[in-house]
C-alpha cells in the first residue's frame, strides 16, 4: 500500500509539473494502418481561444509558417508532401504586406508513407508560431517518435523532448511583427526556473518534517498512530486507515491553495494569475507585509503569544470525528490540522510566501510536498509500529525547536523587506546591515543551543547533549563565516539571499575578484547610473539605446543582461561566475554591457514611457525593460544574457549556468560571431 501511495503522491507531482509546462498550443500525434504496407500518421493540435498558428506554406519576409522536418526514416518512404486536413482561412495582413493562411481552435496534419521493412521508425520535428490579434510568441519546436510494425499492427505515436510553451499575457502583450532571425541559443530559459522549484520543493520538504518535531506536533504521532492500529477490525485495515489519514492531511493542506490559485486563472486567465504572482514578488507591500508576518511567527516561536485557531471551530471538527468511516476520518485529520496550527502555521506561511515567487504551480507543487513529508509519519509508523519504540520522548527539546525555527524565520524574514528595498531604492537594509543582523540572529541561537540564552517556556538544562553541542558547533561555525563579508568578502556560498556588494559602503579588497565601485566619472553621464549598478567594479548602461550607440561607436558587442533586483539566480551568478578572473577580463575588454532590470519601480521620465497598443501606459522602468525583452529578446526569465551585434541583431543567449568554463565559452563565441 506504501508503494502504490507513493507512486499516486509522484504521479500528482509529475502532473503538476508537465501542466506547468503546457502552452497554448498541445500537440499530439496517431498513427492508422490504411492498407497492405500503406500508412498515414497524423499530427494533431488544439489551440487556446484566439491564438492561431500559420499554414504549411512558405512565406518570404513573412510569418513563420508550420513546417515539418522528417529528421529520420528507418525503413519507410514518404508518399507525397505533408498536408492539412482542412483549408486554412485566408486575409490580406497589413503588417506583412500579403495574404497569409492560418488555423484556429484545432487542425491535423496528415503524412501518408509505404513502410518498406518489417519494423520501421520516423523522427519528425514540428516547428510553429503561435500568434493573436496583439502579439505572437517565438517559434516552438515539438519531436515525434513514430514506430510501425509490419503485421498491420502499430505501436503508438510518443512524442519526446517536447519545450515549453511561452504564456504570453495581457501585460507583456506585444504588437503583430515579424519574429527575428534564428539565433545561437546556449541554454534554455526553462533551466533556472527548474532549478529553482526543486530548491524551493527540497526547502518545503525540510519544513515538513521540521514541523513535526514541534510540540503541537510530536506527541500526536504516537497516540494517533495507536488509535488506528487498536481501533480497526484487523492489522491490515488499521494501516489503510492510516495511510487514507495522511492522504486526508496532504489534502486539506493542498486542496485550499490549489482551490484559489485555479479560480483566479479561470476568471482572470493566466494575465491575472502572472499578475498576482509578480505583483507578490517584486511589490513594496507584499514584500512588508511578509516580512511583518515572519517576524511575528518568529515571536510565536519564542513563546510571546500563540497563534491558534478558533476554539469553535477545533471544537466542531473535533465531535465530527467520532463518526465512523471516512468522513470521521477526514474531520480527524481537520482536527490535526487545527489543534496543531500554533506550531505549523507559522511554518505553511513560511513556504507558502517563498514559493510566491515562482510561477503560478510553484505553491501548489511546493505544499504538496511540505504537507506529504508532514503526514507520512502517521503511516511509516502505523505500518512498523515496532519504530514507535525508537522515537524520543516528548520533553522540553520539542520548545527549544520552536526557539530554533523561530532564530530562522528572523534570518529568512529579512529577504523579504532586501527585496523591496532593492527594488525601490530605500537604502535601509544595505549588505553590512544585513550581516550585521544575522551574525547577532545567529549567534544568539548557538548561545540558545547552549544553554546560556533561555526563554519563558524552556525548560531547565543541567547539561549539553552531544547533539546539542554540534548544532552549536554548525551555528557557530556559519558565524565566522559571515563576519568577514562586514568587511566585503564576496560569501559566495550565500550570494542569492544578501544585497549585492554595491549597497556596502566599507571593503578591504578593492580588485574586481571582490567587488569595486564603479568609476562615478564614467558613470556620471550614464542613464539611471545614479540609483543601479553593475557588480565588480564593471562599467555600462542601463537603457538599451544608449548603450547599443556607444557598442556601435567603439567597435565591440553588446552584452544584454536582463536581471532583476529580486531574482536570487542573478546575484548567483554575478558572485559565482562573474567573479571569475577570465570572465570579468573578457566582460570589461571585450563587451559593452547592458544591465536590463525588469523588477525596478522607478518611474521614468514621461519622454522613455511606451504605450502599449491596448492604450496602457509602461511608466516604471521594470515594466519597461520586461516588455523590451519580451518584444525584442523572446524572454521572460531571469537571469538571461544576451549578446547583440552591431544592427541589434542576436547573435548568441544563455540562461543560468553557475559552470564558468562553459559561460567563457559562450562569452568567446559571442565575440566570435560578431567579427564574422
Amino acid at each position: 500500500m506504501i508503494k502504490h501511495i507513493f507512486a499516486i503522491l509522484i504521479a500528482l507531482f509529475i502532473t503538476q509539473a508537465v501542466v506547468a509546462q503546457d502552452g497554448y498550443a498541445k500537440w499530439g500525434s496517431s498513427l492508422e494502418h490504411i492498407d497492405g504496407d500503406i500508412y498515414e500518421v497524423t499530427y494533431s493540435v488544439k489551440l487556446e481561444d484566439s491564438w492561431h498558428i500559420y499554414d504549411l506554406t512558405e512565406y518570404v519576409d513573412g510569418p513563420v509558417s508550420t513546417t515539418f522536418t522528417f529528421n529520420k526514416l528507418s525503413g519507410v518512404e514518404l508518399i507525397g508532401d505533408i498536408k492539412a486536413s482542412r483549408e486554412p482561412i485566408k486575409l490580406y495582413d497589413d503588417i506583412f504586406e500579403m495574404e497569409i493562411g492560418y488555423y484556429e481552435k484545432s487542425i491535423e496534419f496528415i503524412q501518408r508513407f509505404k513502410l518498406l521493412s518489417p519494423n520501421g521508425e520516423i523522427k519528425s520535428t514540428v516547428e510553429w508560431m503561435l500568434c493573436n490579434d496583439t502579439g505572437c510568441i517565438a517559434p516552438e519546436e515539438h519531436n515525434f517518435t513514430t514506430k510501425i510494425k509490419g503485421d498491420g499492427t502499430s505501436a503508438k505515436a510518443t512524442a519526446g523532448d517536447e519545450k515549453s510553451d511561452v504564456v504570453l499575457t495581457e501585460e507583456n502583450s506585444v504588437a503583430m511583427i515579424p519574429l527575428e532571425p534564428a539565433t545561437e541559443v546556449v541554454e534554455s530559459e526553462s533551466t533556472s526556473t527548474s532549478k529553482s522549484l526543486w530548491a524551493t520543493v527540497i526547502e518545503a520538504i525540510m519544513w515538513g518534517f521540521a514541523a513535526l518535531l514541534t510540540p503541537c506536533v510530536f506527541p500526536m504521532i504516537p497516540m494517533t498512530v495507536s488509535f488506528f492500529m487498536k481501533s480497526g477490525s484487523s492489522p491490515a485495515r488499521g494501516r489503510f486507515m492510516a495511510v487514507m489519514y495522511g492522504l486526508f492531511i496532504v489534502a486539506l493542506y493542498t486542496l485550499p491553495i490549489a482551490i484559489i490559485i485555479l479560480i483566479t486563472r479561470v476568471l482572470g486567465g493566466d494575465a491575472v494569475t502572472a499578475d498576482i504572482f509578480n505583483w507578490l514578488a517584486t511589490h513594496w507591500i507584499p514584500n512588508v507585509i511578509f516580512f511583518v508576518v515572519f517576524m511575528l511567527f518568529a515571536a510565536s516561536f519564542f513563546g510571546a503569544f500563540e497563534i491558534t485557531m478558533p476554539s469553535w471551530l477545533v471544537n466542531k471538527s473535533d465531535q465530527k470525528a467520532d463518526k465512523n468511516g471516512f468522513v470521521g476520518l477526514f474531520f480527524m485529520a481537520l482536527t490535526l490540522v487545527l489543534v496543531s496550527f500554533s506550531c505549523t502555521g507559522p511554518i505553511v506561511g513560511s513556504v507558502l510566501i517563498k514559493s510566491t515567487a515562482g510561477e503560478f504551480w510553484d505553491p501548489i507543487i511546493t505544499m504538496l510536498a511540505f504537507s506529504t513529508a508532514f503526514a507520512l509519519p502517521f503511516s511509516i509508523f502505523a505500518f512498523f509500529p515496532s519504530l514507535l519504540k525508537d522515537m524520543p520522548k516528548s520533553g522540553g527539546w520539542l520548545n527549544s525547536v520552536k526557539v530554533v525555527l523561530g532564530f530562522i524565520e528572523v534570518a529568512l524574514g529579512l529577504k523579504f523587506l532586501s527585496v523591496a528595498d532593492q527594488v525601490y531604492h530605500w537604502g535601509i537594509l544595505d549588505r553590512e546591515v544585513y550581516l550585521a543582523i544575522w551574525i547577532v540572529v545567529f549567534s544568539l541561537m548557538g548561545l540558545y543551543l547552549l544553554g546560556k540564552l533561555k526563554l519563558a517556556h524552556d525548560s531547565d538544562v543541567k547539561f549539553i547533549s552531544v547533539k546539542r553541542l554540534f548544532f552549536a558547533m554548525i551555528t557557530f561555525s556559519f558565524v565566522v563565516y559571515l563576519i568577514p563579508g562586514m568587511f566585503g568578502a564576496p560569501l559566495k556560498a550565500l550570494s542569492g539571499y544578501l544585497p549585492p556588494m554595491h549597497t556596502q559602503d566599507f571593503k578591504l579588497s578593492s580588485d574586481g575578484g571582490a567587488s569595486t565601485t564603479p568609476n562615478k566619472s564614467v558613470q556620471r553621464s550614464v542613464k539611471y547610473s545614479d540609483f543601479l549598478h553593475l557588480p565588480h567594479g564593471l562599467e555600462g548602461f542601463f537603457e538599451y539605446n544608449e548603450a547599443l550607440e556607444y557598442a556601435k561607436s567603439v567597435g565591440k558587442p553588446l552584452f544584454v543582461d536582463i536581471t532583476g533586483h529580486g531574482c536570487v539566480n542573478c546575484r548567483e551568478m554575478e558572485v559565482k561566475v562573474w567573479s571569475d578572473p577570465e570572465v570579468l577580463s573578457i566582460l570589461k575588454s571585450d563587451y559593452v554591457i547592458v544591465a536590463l532590470y525588469v523588477d525596478d519601480k522607478k518611474e521614468v521620465d514621461p519622454s522613455d514611457w511606451i504605450t502599449l497598443p491596448n492604450g496602457k501606459v509602461l511608466k516604471g522602468l521594470g515594466k519597461i525593460n520586461s516588455y523590451f525583452a519580451k518584444e525584442k529578446f523572446k524572454v521572460n526569465s531571469q537571469p538571461h544574457y544576451i549578446v547583440v551585434g552591431a544592427d541589434g541583431e542576436e547573435l548568441v543567449s544563455r540562461g543560468y549556468d553557475l559552470n564558468v568554463a562553459s559561460y567563457v565559452e559562450f562569452l568567446k563565441r559571442g565575440v566570435e560571431l560578431y567579427k564574422k
